[in-house]
């Protein structure tokens, strides 16, 4: 069933929460919510429930303490490349088409716990909950001096109808967050999975990673 949130639900709201965004350290609000720049091809995995995990490295424009899964609650921008579906075990039918303007979010994430992945031979297990290729993981795993990755195990929701917006040059760079103008009111949000198998996706990676 859908969920239609007003205003004062979507802020009260721990999986649902439209967040104001702030800058850091400043404790100045700024007019928006977040949004988490992903692959395409991984938003719309996500969004029919292949995939519950986000892996991450950090891009050059992360700042001085780099990368970290700084909100709990954010949409998923989708950004484009050439080939992305090369680099996942999806078939070739699955290639997504370049749309860039407008911008088109569909799918807002909860994340439930985050952990730093610091073996790469962990990384083969969790296969059932993501689409990438294994070399993509080893390839962000290995990349610069710190061989890591940052995971997070998400809660994903459906939006209806999508939202779509101008793309603002603020959106580009190497960088993993963006502020996003305030969202519709009227956005519904329904589970991408039932609890029971969000239940199930969770106690698959029990016991592998210290949460945190």
């Amino acid at each position: 069933m859908a969920i239609v949130l007003d205003k004062t639900q979507m802020e009260r709201s721990a999986d649902l929460s439209n967040l104001t965004a702030r800058e850091a350290g400043s404790g100045k609000q700024q007019p928006g919510v977040f949004a988490f720049k992903e692959w395409a091809i991984v938003c719309d995995s996500i969004a029919r429930g292949e995939t519950s995990l986000i892996f991450r490295k950090g891009g050059i424009a992360e700042g001085r303490d780099g990368f970290h899964f700084k909100h709990q609650s954010f949409f998923l921008f989708p950004t484009y490349f050439h080939g992305q579906i090369e680099r996942t075990r999806l078939s070739a039918e699955r290639e997504m088409k370049p749309q860039r303007d407008p911008v088109v979010i569909s799918v807002f994430v909860h994340v439930e716990f985050t952990t730093l992945v610091r073996e790469l031979a962990l990384l083969k297990s969790l296969e059932p909950l993501h689409i990438l290729q294994d070399a993509v993981l080893e390839e962000r795993f290995r990349y610069d001096d710190r061989e890591v990755l940052h995971l997070a195990f998400v809660r994903a929701y459906r939006l209806s109808p999508v939202w779509q917006l101008p793309l603002h040059p603020s959106y580009g760079g190497c960088r993993s967050w963006v502020t996003l103008p305030p969202s519709p009111f009227d956005l519904r949000m329904e589970k991408v999975c039932s609890d029971e198998e969000q239940n199930r996706r969770r106690s698959l990676l029990a016991g592998k990673f210290e949460q945190k």
